[in-house]
């Protein structure tokens, strides 16, 4: 076997002892600092969120909403690191993603600048198609049977 096999087999090996760890933490890190940016009052995405709330939920106040936003997303984050919590956080991740994919259909003139062209605000929310799939790999390893013990 030469080196190059060698180094291919020990970076796949470490890969395959990883690769579930290292997808519990990228969606920590997203929704943990996201949600942070939320709470704070600094995320760039407020506009869209207000709009949204606007649109769906008048009724609600801005600040009440955003800091129970900001504090639902840095739950899913943290719940993706704790080992057990895969199927309530999967539904949590469901309900925030029929959430936040809501602009793309209800505020089109936000999110898309033309047929399959998608905005800059748009493409922020595409791109959790990517955290669906790592939540897929998390979702992956957990053992069915574990509720029948």
């Amino acid at each position: 076997m030469n080196l190059l096999h060698k180094i291919d087999r020990a970076i796949l090996g470490f890969i395959k002892r990883h690769n579930v760890a290292f997808a519990r933490w990228a969606i920590f890190i997203v929704y943990f600092w996201f949600g942070l940016l939320k709470l704070l009052d600094l995320s760039p995405a407020q506009p869209l969120v207000q709009s949204l709330l606007e649109h769906t939920l008048p009724f609600i106040s801005f600040h009440t909403f955003i800091v129970f936003f900001a504090l639902f997303e840095m739950l899913i984050g943290t719940l993706f690191l704790i080992r057990g919590m895969e199927r309530t956080v999967m539904v949590l991740l469901v309900i925030h993603l029929i959430t936040t994919c809501g602009p793309l259909v209800l505020l089109p003139q936000i999110t898309w600048s033309g047929f399959l062209v998608p905005t800059l605000e748009g493409q922020y929310i595409i791109k959790n198609v990517l955290i669906i799939a790592l939540a897929f790999v998390v979702a992956a390893q957990i053992d069915f049977l574990d509720h029948k013990k």
